[in-house]
């Protein structure tokens, strides 16, 4: 009998996470197998045609902060060129007093610069990008096409080996590196390391070597209204996309003189339904009100025309988890990534990477990288200690205090 082929690398899922990580390791001269349960990449949550890309810029969680800034200058980098920048308007909460100068003098504290971030009056803004509202202007905010950004990371390559419609079932541990099985135990390959980016069936293989992670599914579901040309909303469409409770892209104006406006998302806590929902356009809707500031506006002239919906994977702390897991050697973690795959997917690359080909912590903390925000990514941030004395065997428990919102809420 044929032994099962052994692999230096194996990446479990052909996602925006593992796609990222494998095109970056490729880049350094590693041979990559990537084994997906589906016959091509980006088949679930990547898929997704209309992701938003900006750093976090709200106030608190000070560690949120510093990493999406990072995040996004990865991004940027990486997917350069297919990159649609078209600035991103981040509107003021409207209980709150919006102050130019100490909003100016926070954005400061954060490293960005007017390239990165602006904070404008409503008058300031109309003139920038079109929103007549207080709030901050992020010019190189961008949207990107998650589904072709993970196709083109995985284009041919000599060191890439690619195994379709394969799902994984558990790991075992060998004696050198990994066991892959199958769902009729079958032995499908063996590996000296495994990054496991598989979103929420992260949860079952990490189970399957007794790790336990507080992994959730959070649907949200994007909606495609259709605005006639002569609708009171036509002339309040943006040009630019904004983020807020919810997001919108910009308006495109059809052949027709219509207009396809594309806002989102719905925020529904354990649900995996990939089925459409009324009541996700019609929160959408409402969304879109908001985004506006025009609660007057008459949301019977959002015509559905299409929509999105994926189930996103989210920790309890809302952080990602990026990492090596310490307690299993050859292990590594990209999971968690919410609705930030566009940045996370990009730092995941760059971490993982130096992760598993040992490089020293100088590289990292060139790239950004400080102590502290590595351990905030890693998987043993949930960890409360080994429950079994054989560290090959030692089940791990969550000890994090979910954080999750009880009602849905758009992000």
């Amino acid at each position: 009998m044929t032994s099962p082929q052994h692999h230096d690398i194996v990446v479990i899922g052909a996602g925006i996470a593992g796609a990222s990580i494998a095109s970056e390791l490729l880049e350094r001269g590693q041979t990559v197998c990537i084994v997906e349960s589906a016959p091509n990449p980006a088949s679930a949550c990547s898929s997704h045609s209309y992701a938003i890309a900006h750093p976090h810029v709200g106030r608190g969680a000070p560690r949120l902060l510093r990493l999406t800034r990072i995040a996004f200058l990865m991004a940027e980098a990486r997917w350069g060129h297919i990159w649609n920048q078209h600035g991103i308007f981040q509107p003021s909460k409207k209980d709150k007093i919006f102050n130019r100068d100490d909003v100016a003098s926070y954005l400061q504290s954060l490293d960005h610069d007017e390239s990165m971030a602006q904070a404008l009056y409503a008058h300031q803004a109309l003139q920038a990008c079109g929103v007549n509202q207080d709030g901050i202007w992020l010019p190189r905010g961008a949207s990107l096409n998650l589904s072709e950004a993970t196709k083109d990371a995985l284009k041919p390559h000599p060191k890439l080996n690619c195994y379709w419609n394969t799902s994984v079932a558990r790991l075992e541990k060998a004696d050198l590196g990994w066991k892959l099985f199958d769902f009729q135990n079958q032995e499908i390959m063996t590996a000296d390391k495994v990054i496991i980016a598989a979103a929420l069936e992260t949860k079952k293989l990490a189970a399957s070597i007794g790790v336990r992670l507080p992994l959730r599914p959070v649907r949200g579901q994007l909606s495609i209204f259709s605005v006639a040309a002569d609708s009171v909303w036509t002339p309040l469409l943006p040009r630019t996309a904004i983020s807020g409770d919810g997001y919108c892209l910009p308006s495109k104006q059809l052949a027709d003189r219509s207009y396809e406006w594309i806002v989102g998302s719905s925020f529904d806590e354990g649900e995996s339904d990939l089925q459409d929902w009324d009541s996700s356009d019609d929160f959408n809707r409402e969304q879109a009100r908001g985004l506006l500031s025009y609660a007057e506006g008459d949301i019977s002239q959002l015509q559905k025309a299409g929509s999105f919906v994926g189930v996103r994977c989210v920790a309890g702390d809302r952080l990602p988890i990026i990492g090596a897991l310490a307690q299993r050697p050859g292990i590594f973690l990209a999971t968690a990534l919410g609705s930030r795959g566009a940045l996370w997917s990009a730092l995941a690359a760059k971490l993982i990477t130096a992760q598993v080909l040992e490089d020293d912590f100088a590289l990292l903390a060139r790239l950004g990288f400080a102590t502290d925000l590595v351990a905030a990514l890693a998987p043993a941030r949930f960890f409360a200690g080994a429950l079994a004395t054989a560290p090959a065997l030692g089940a791990f428990a969550s000890n994090s205090k979910p954080i999750l919102p009880s009602v849905p809420k758009a992000r």
